[in-house]
């Protein structure tokens, strides 16, 4: 077992959305980061969202406008830094008449149009769906339906690019490694890492303690930290069933609930359809976590009651289950819980910062704040800088010259990557925009061999690149969070890969 001895201005523990956040706007402002997440990039919470950019339209109806503007902000925010793994969506939301009232929907909309500058998406509007596409799916009790607009992102592969943006600014990284102490000594934090794969191990010291391990934040406190006190989180289990494609156009659905929930049913990766979530209470974080069959049959129920193909249990052809660590308030049931977060500073000796709730379309917005507690507390002054700096892949102004369209521009940037590699499927090569942006151009060039295409669409030039760059560590990492391959191949292929995986380990050691 090998020790190293490591210290920085920060060190931040939990490698999801809002650590890795954190990681790359401190980075940025030129302090010194380590972040350390006991599993991989995204493998909990932040991969496991319904993969929405919104600002929350049932929000509204529990009077959260404040957490609504800011996310609906957030949403051009995002859409302009981000835009090969986010891209503007319309969602249907059919009129049942037994539920809330027309009037009361119309009233909803119109706020969520103009609570927040909007200059990417288009407004709402109602729509006949006897006449309208979307409406063709439906059963026909349903006439009226209402249209807006929102952003679907890619959740796991948004985590990957912020911690690649903080390694690229000087972050150091560690996956697969957990902070097993962390203690108050000298006017330091006192860490001791240890790696779960070749149990490695590290002692740190920081300046400054991030807290940011999600649902594990009030445990991590507690047991790891042997710190008192702080915050009570609701731990809400949300669940999403994946379906064959049940309809043809691109646009997606809201649906009410009896329970006066709302479902999204969402297009998903080409052939698939996503429906979620659930809201489920858990009285303690039990890994891994699953759907159960009651939480299947209750968006399964959801669906038939609005469209004309009916589903069952044994439709479903993946699944998969988060834990949401909301902050604790008043609301009766888990649905209504607020969706906002907290940053809470402990200066009871070195300073302390932990994360509390949140929601993936605000966590550039968290991790800004969080930084300037952060730089106020170190005695640095660096102004903000993300709101205006694309993420890794983001900017394509080395290929072309960008208009005020961003989404327009992955569009020109695909066309030119069909153009310059006639023998490579067109879908393959939207794959790679839309996961990497110009970050395709690491592993694609003229000069480069691809390498063998070890199954349809995945070449070891892909592979290569995602273990010596992105953290994937596993085969899973790769066909699960840095993709979603692992929907479209069958198992043979996959025993293929996972041959060629450990072939790999063998030939060059583990991933990094």
């Amino acid at each position: 077992m090998s020790t190293a001895n490591l210290s920085c201005d920060v060190l931040i523990v939990g490698g999801g959305v809002n650590g890795a956040g954190i990681a790359r706007d401190l980075a940025g402002r030129g302090l010194s980061v380590v972040l350390v997440e006991q599993d991989d990039l995204a493998s909990h919470t932040s991969s496991s969202s319904t993969k929405l950019i919104h600002g929350g339209l049932r929000y509204l109806e529990h009077r959260e406008f404040a957490l609504v503007r800011k996310a609906l902000a957030e949403r051009e925010v995002l859409l302009r830094i981000a835009p090969h793994i986010m891209w503007p969506m319309r969602f249907v939301m059919p009129h049942e008449p037994s539920m809330r009232p027309f009037w009361m929907i119309r009233a909803g909309l119109f706020l969520y149009d103009h609570l927040a500058r909007r200059e990417l998406l288009a407004g709402s509007e109602t729509i006949d769906l006897r006449r309208h596409p979307a409406g063709l799916p439906m059963k026909p009790f349903l006439r009226r339906a209402f249209v807006y607009s929102d952003g679907w992102v890619d959740d796991a592969r948004l985590v990957v690019l912020n911690a690649i943006d903080a390694r690229d600014r000087g972050a150091q990284i560690l996956t697969r490694c957990r902070c097993v102490q962390a203690r108050r000594e000298g006017g330091l934090w006192s860490a001791e890492l240890r790696s779960t794969v070749d149990q490695g191990a590290w002692s740190v010291q920081a300046r400054l303690l991030v807290n940011a391990a999600g649902p594990w934040a009030a445990e991590f406190l507690q047991q790891q930290a042997g710190v008192k006190g702080g915050r009570t989180l609701r731990l809400v289990k949300g669940s999403h069933i994946v379906i064959p494609r049940l309809f043809e156009h691109d646009d997606a659905y809201l649906l009410q609930a009896p329970d006066r929930r709302v479902i999204f049913v969402i297009p998903y990766e080409e052939h698939f359809t996503l429906v979620g979530t659930t809201d489920v209470e858990v009285p303690a974080l039990t890994t891994p976590v699953k759907i159960d069959a009651n939480e299947i049959q209750y968006l399964c129920d959801q669906v038939n009651r609005y469209f004309e193909r009916q589903i069952l249990p044994a439709h479903v052809v993946w699944s998969y289950a988060g834990v949401r660590p909301l902050l604790e308030d008043e609301a009766s049931d888990a649905s209504s819980v607020t969706r906002d977060y907290q940053l809470e500073l402990d200066t009871n000796g070195p300073v302390l910062l932990s994360v509390w709730g949140g929601k993936i379309t605000t966590y550039r917005k968290l991790a800004e704040e969080a930084a300037r507690l952060i730089a106020g507390q170190l005695g640095v002054e660096r102004p903000d800088w993300t709101e205006a700096q694309a993420l890794p892949g983001g900017d394509l102004s080395p290929w072309l010259t960008p208009s005020d369209r961003p989404d327009r521009d992955i569009d020109q940037f695909l066309a030119q990557l069909v153009a310059e590699f006639p023998a490579l499927p067109p879908a393959l090569l939207r794959r790679w925009v839309r996961a990497y942006g110009g970050l395709v151009r690491a592993f694609l060039t003229p000069d480069r061999p691809l390498g063998e295409e070890l199954a349809p669409g995945v070449f070891e030039g892909e592979l290569r690149y995602l273990r010596a760059s992105e953290w994937a560590l596993t085969l899973e990492d790769v066909l699960w969070r840095r993709s979603k391959l692992g929907l479209h191949l069958s198992p043979p292929q996959t025993q293929r890969l996972s041959q060629w995986w450990e072939a790999e380990d063998q030939r060059s050691g583990p991933a990094s």
